[in-house]
C-alpha cells in the first residue's frame, strides 16, 4: 500500500536532508558538463565528434540517416526525446560556408526528420535552428549542425521549468532504431 501524500516521509539514515523531489540524480550528464568528447581546437583533426561519427556504424554513432553531403544523428545530450541534428560531413563552422548541394541536402534531411518524428512519435511541433559561434550558444562551434527538436503539447512540465532537467523515457539506441524505421523512403 502506498503511503498517503500527507504522511511524513520515512527518515533514512545517511541520505542527508529530506527534500522530496528537489534533487534528481542524472549522473550521465556529468560527461556533458565536463566537456567529454568536446573538440580541443577548431580543426577537423582536433577531436571533432561530428567528423568522427560518420566512421562509426549507424548504431554506435546514433546515425538515423546518411545522405551524400549531410547525415542525421540523434543528439547525445537531447533537449527532448527524439532530438536530432542534421550535420554536413564536411568540417565547416558557418552556414555561409556550405555549398549549394550541402545547403539543399541539409534542408531536405530536416524535412525528412520532421516527417519521421511525426510518424514515429506523433510530434505536435518542432524547434529547428542552429547556433552560429560559441557566443550564440554553439556547444561545438567549429562544425555546423542544425537541431530538430520535437515538441508535444504539455511537454514542458515542472521538471524542465522548476528542476531545469529533462526526463527522457527511452534509451537513445531505441529512439535511433524507431526513427530509422520511420524515415521516409
Amino acid at each position: 500500500m502506498l503511503p498517503s501524500m500527507t504522511s511524513e516521509p520515512e527518515q533514512q539514515i545517511g541520505v542527508g536532508t529530506q527534500d522530496a523531489f528537489q534533487r534528481l540524480w542524472t549522473p550521465h550528464r556529468m560527461a556533458y558538463i565536463q566537456g567529454e568528447n568536446k573538440p580541443t581546437g577548431p580543426g577537423a583533426d582536433d577531436g571533432c565528434p561530428f567528423c568522427a561519427i560518420p566512421a562509426k556504424s549507424d548504431e554506435d554513432g546514433l546515425i538515423v540517416r546518411r545522405g551524400e553531403q549531410v547525415y542525421a544523428v540523434l543528439n547525445l545530450y537531447p533537449y527532448n526525446g527524439g532530438h536530432l541534428m542534421t550535420v554536413p560531413y564536411r568540417h565547416v563552422a558557418d552556414y555561409t560556408e556550405l555549398t549549394g548541394p550541402e545547403t539543399a541536402e541539409l534542408a531536405e534531411l530536416t524535412k525528412q526528420a520532421m516527417t519521421a518524428l511525426r510518424t514515429a512519435s506523433g510530434a505536435h511541433g518542432f524547434n529547428i535552428g542552429m547556433n552560429q559561434g560559441s557566443v550564440a550558444g554553439a556547444g561545438i562551434a567549429a562544425h555546423l549542425h542544425q537541431h530538430i527538436v520535437p515538441r508535444w503539447g504539455g511537454d514542458t512540465n515542472f521538471m524542465p521549468v522548476v528542476g531545469h532537467t529533462r526526463v527522457l523515457p527511452q534509451l537513445l539506441a531505441d529512439t535511433r532504431k524507431m526513427l530509422a524505421e520511420a524515415w521516409p523512403a
